[in-house]
């Protein structure tokens, strides 16, 4: 299985959040030149993720971007699941398969794809810091 980017750089935008000290706000442009992603790819993202209220956005002067949530409180799992159109892995009934009604492969990447979520939901966006929160610094430039 693989994941959009968009989920991709959704995670990486929590990251990013998580690592910025308290009361500090990002904003696009930090984003984009941390990640090297396009302005419109994290406008989406960032407007999913306030729509979902895991981070709060301000407009405006002072305006920007951080976590509603704590990091602790951010399942890896479930974040994934909201953020993708579909886990699905194969799609049997777009184009009709012959052997559909005695195939159980379908059946087989559904345990595979629960698998992959279970294991998914064992982690917080904590954990994803937990002793690499210097190197991370020290990649995204925010320990300048």
């Amino acid at each position: 299985m693989q994941l959009t980017r968009h989920t991709d750089y959704g995670m990486r935008i929590l990251i990013f959040l998580a690592l910025l000290p308290k009361g500090e706000r990002a904003n696009i442009d930090m984003l984009s030149k941390a990640y090297d992603i396009s302005r419109n790819n994290i406008n989406k993202i960032v407007h999913q993720l306030g729509q979902a209220k895991i981070i709060e956005t301000k407009r405006g002067k002072g305006g920007g971007f951080y976590l509603a949530k704590e990091a602790r409180d951010i399942n890896v799992g479930e974040m994934v699941t909201m953020m993708e159109n579909s886990l699905e892995i194969i799609d049997c009934e777009k184009q009709k398969c012959v052997i559909l009604p005695a195939c159980r492969l379908k059946q087989a990447f559904n345990l595979a794809t629960t698998a992959f979520l279970d294991t998914l939901k064992q982690f917080t966006l904590a954990d994803l810091l937990e002793d690499k929160q210097n190197a991370l610094l020290h990649f995204l430039k925010l320990d300048e």
